[in-house]
């Protein structure tokens, strides 16, 4: 992972040196924005404004019954099984199965996005398969970085105390960044709630004057319902949020140091941005701080799981996998295999389906008014009590979560 940082803050610096030396503003999506706090907080590297977008920086933080995914690694062993991943993928960690695991998160969401395609085919087709081609397009990461991201971020939260070591002579301390901070987040993302966004404020700085001894500005937005993902891919947030964002990055900039809320003007503008506030606010009033309970524990589990797999069953996985048995893994995988399914390809008959849409249509099966089809009412009833069966298991599974993680490692 150091490498990884110090490759992007090199990519700062030239980007600055190609512009007259004028420091570029840096944006950062969820991991992109713990990555720019690190090269950021790296030695002595500069940005004229730096953009956290649903980025987790207080990674055991978060709302009881709302973020369960905090409690995954006590429950999985904690770093162990990404370590193992990555040894049966030949020294490569397969995103997909962190996909997967964001999909379990919110299954009803799953059902949903089909749901939705097959509702309305003709006005879905484009939209669904464009945001499937990116989501589908899992990255895989190599073995050293997937365990120093869940090692030292996730499990060990260890980049809000100073712990993580970039290189030899260089700690990532956020006390040293000296860019404005921007911080988006929101309420309805549940893998980066404003508990972890802004929760790791108070550690690095204990009050609102240390903030403003330390000479630092810091925005925070908060958003009301956007999901994770929205944060970054939808429309909606890209031309209010974001634009407003960038359109008053100079005023956020010629700020006097502390704390502010950036409050938007309600009501549309068209193609211009919303207008923005920015109101001061005390480290000591916000409501999200880092609680710990019963990780502390998770992490001493893990570093000790940890230590026995690399020890005794590592070498020995390593020995067995060949890069044809890793690929063959990669192909093999559920993510993979359910998309798979629906190409002609690997189902051969479902070649047939263009045909057969064509001989549908010239029968006139079409149907332009079913919304009043009670025939398709009946059918939109079915799947949104399907939708909300999923939704209450989920928030009955959550719930037990919650339950077992508090007796197993914080009572």
């Amino acid at each position: 992972m150091a490498a990884v940082v110090q490759t992007l803050a090199a990519f700062i610096d030239i980007v600055a040196q190609r512009h007259s030396g004028k420091a570029p503003i840096v944006y950062g999506n969820c991991q992109g924005g713990w990555a720019i706090t690190l090269a950021l907080s790296h030695c002595q590297h500069r940005a004229a404004l730096a953009v956290l977008n649903g980025s987790p920086l207080s990674y055991w933080a978060g709302e009881r019954g709302v973020n369960p995914m905090r409690l995954l690694g006590g429950f999985t062993g904690g770093v162990w099984p990404a370590h193992w991943m990555s040894d049966l993928g030949n020294g490569r960690f397969d995103g997909a199965w962190l996909v997967q695991n964001f999909e379990a998160l919110r299954p009803e969401g799953v059902f949903r996005k089909y749901d939705t395609l097959f509702a309305n085919p003709e006005a879905e087709h484009d939209r669904f398969l464009e945001f499937e081609r990116w989501w589908n397009g899992f990255y895989q990461l190599a073995r050293e970085e997937m365990l120093a991201i869940a090692g030292d971020l996730f499990v060990g939260n260890r980049l809000e105390d100073g712990e993580i070591v970039v290189d030899r002579h260089c700690r990532a301390d956020l006390r040293r960044i000296g860019a404005p901070l921007v911080i988006f987040s929101s309420y309805g993302d549940n893998i980066t709630p404003p508990h972890q966004a802004l929760g790791w404020l108070k550690a690095v700085y204990p009050t609102t004057e240390d903030l403003v001894a330390a000479g630092q500005r810091v925005v925070y937005l908060l958003h009301k319902q956007v999901g994770h993902l929205g944060i970054f891919v939808s429309a909606g947030v890209a031309r209010r949020e974001h634009r407003a964002i960038l359109h008053h990055a100079e005023t956020i900039q010629d700020l006097v140091p502390g704390l502010y809320e950036m409050v938007l003007d309600e009501g549309g503008t068209g193609d211009a941005a919303t207008g923005a506030s920015f109101e001061p606010r005390r480290l000591e009033d916000l409501p999200f701080d880092s609680n710990s309970a019963g990780f502390d524990k998770v992490q001493a589990l893990s570093e000790a799981s940890e230590r026995a797999y690399a020890q005794w069953v590592s070498p020995w996985v390593r020995i067995a996998v060949t890069p044809e048995s890793a690929r063959h893994l990669r192909d093999l995988h559920p993510m993979r295999i359910s998309r798979q399914v629906w190409s002609e390809k690997a189902t051969p008959s479902l070649a047939w389906l263009p045909w057969t849409q064509q001989w549908i249509e010239q029968w006139g099966a079409r149907d332009p008014d079913r919304t009043v089809n009670p025939w398709y009412q009946l059918e939109r009833i079915g799947a949104d009590a399907h939708a909300q069966a999923w939704e209450s298991w989920r928030m009955s599974r959550d719930l037990w979560a919650e339950l077992v993680f508090q007796q197993l490692y914080a009572s």
